[in-house]
C-alpha cells in the first residue's frame, strides 16, 4: 500500500518473500513463540491476539522504509492524487471489514466465547472509529467523505486486532474512538512531509496497532 504505483511487480516479490523470512518470521517468533515480546513485563507476557505487533506495527515500519528507499511519486506534492473510484474503494473497505471477522475471530483457532468476542468487537471498534473520523472530517473540513469512512474503518480493524479477544465490547467501542485521533492527525501531519506513503499504511497501520 506505501509503495503503490511505483514498484513493479518481480521486484515486489522479491521484497515480500525476502521480508517475510528476514523480519516478518523473527517477529512473529518474538511475540508468538515465547520470544523477548512475549516475555515482557517480568514474565507476565505481552498480549496480541491477532497481530497488531506483528502485522500491522511490523508492516508499518516496513512500508516507511520501502517508500523511503523508492522515492516519492513524480507528481507527489505538485497536484492532489486523488482516488479515481470511489465505489471500488468501498467495495475494498467492505470485503476487508468481512474477511476481517475470520482473521480475527479465527485467531482463537477455535469456536469458543474468545472467538465470538472477537468477532463481535471487530464489529464494534471500526464503527466507533469510523463515527469519530467523519466527526474530525467535519471538524477539520466541514464536509464528511467516502475515503475518510473507509480510512476510519481500517483504523478501528487495526486497533482492535491485538486486543480483540482480551477486551469486552464497551472497551472495544472506546478503543475505535480512541485510535481515530492519532491515526487521522498522523495522515495529517504525513501529507506535509516528503514521505509518500500512498495508502497511509505508516498512520493508519501504524499508528492504530501501536494504540490498540
Amino acid at each position: 500500500g506505501a509503495i503503490v504505483e511505483r514498484m513493479r511487480f518481480g521486484p515486489y516479490l522479491a521484497f515480500i518473500s525476502i521480508w517475510v523470512l528476514v523480519v516478518y518470521a523473527p517477529v512473529c517468533h518474538w511475540v508468538w513463540g515465547g520470544g523477548w515480546i512475549a516475555n515482557l513485563g517480568g514474565g507476565s507476557g505481552a498480549l496480541d491476539y491477532a497481530g497488531g505487533t506483528v502485522v500491522h506495527i511490523n508492516a508499518a515500519a516496513a512500508a516507511v522504509v520501502a517508500a523511503r528507499m523508492l522515492g516519492s511519486r513524480r507528481d507527489y506534492g505538485a497536484k492532489a492524487l486523488l482516488p479515481h473510484n470511489v465505489p471500488f474503494t468501498l467495495l475494498g473497505a467492505g470485503l476487508l471489514w468481512f474477511g476481517w471477522f475470520g482473521f480475527n475471530a479465527g485467531s482463537a483457532l477455535v469456536a469458543d466465547e474468545g472467538a465470538a468476542l472477537a468477532f463481535v468487537n471487530t464489529m464494534l471498534a471500526p464503527s466507533a472509529a469510523i463515527t469519530i473520523w467523519l466527526l474530525l472530517d467535519l471538524r477539520h473540513t466541514g464536509r464528511t467523505t467516502a475515503i475518510g469512512l473507509a480510512t476510519g474503518l481500517v483504523v478501528g480493524l487495526v486497533a482492535i486486532t491485538p486486543a480483540a479477544g482480551f477486551i469486552g465490547p464497551i472497551y472495544a467501542l472506546l478503543l475505535g474512538a480512541i485510535a481515530a485521533v492519532p491515526c487521522y492527525y498522523g495522515i495529517m501531519w504525513r501529507s506535509r512531509t516528503s514521505l509518500d506513503d500512498s495508502l497511509d499504511v505508516a498512520a493508519a497501520h501504524g499508528g492504530g496497532g501501536i494504540t490498540g
